[in-house]
């Protein structure tokens, strides 16, 4: 249904730091930047893209919107966090663990980025 997501950021050095980190728990490769310093991750089909807002405004977080990014355990989670706390990222919601839901059983953890994204790893459990 996605091509794509992308975020805006008015720190590039710095939100590239927490997502290179980030998303190495995941098993994510590095982001690469380009020549109008844009940073772009692709991973399993997807793609996550960093930019400074096209329009010179100042880059905000949406207001009720979340990006989720699929984690292959619970200690992939963890690690997600962790690296996040590590870099720059700030924890919100309740801390990383278990989450019943409607779907199924969920491991979630929950950041926010440099540029005030709201993040969340998610690894869904056997019921």
């Amino acid at each position: 249904m996605f091509s794509h997501i992308m975020l805006g950021t008015d720190e590039m050095a710095a939100s590239k730091a927490f997502y290179d980190a980030t998303l190495a728990a995941l098993g994510v490769a590095p982001g690469i930047s380009d020549p109008k310093g844009r940073t772009a991750y692709r991973h399993a089909g997807g793609r996550l893209l960093l930019s400074t807002p096209i329009n010179g405004e100042p880059a905000c977080h949406a207001n009720g919107g979340t990006v989720g990014f699929a984690a292959d355990s619970p200690e992939a989670v963890e690690a997600w966090h962790a690296a996040g706390l590590a870099h720059g990222g700030t924890a919100i919601e309740e801390a990383p663990g278990p989450r019943p839901s409607p779907f199924g059983p969920l491991y979630l953890a929950y950041l926010r980025d440099p540029a005030g994204n709201k993040l969340c790893a998610a690894h869904r459990m056997a019921a």
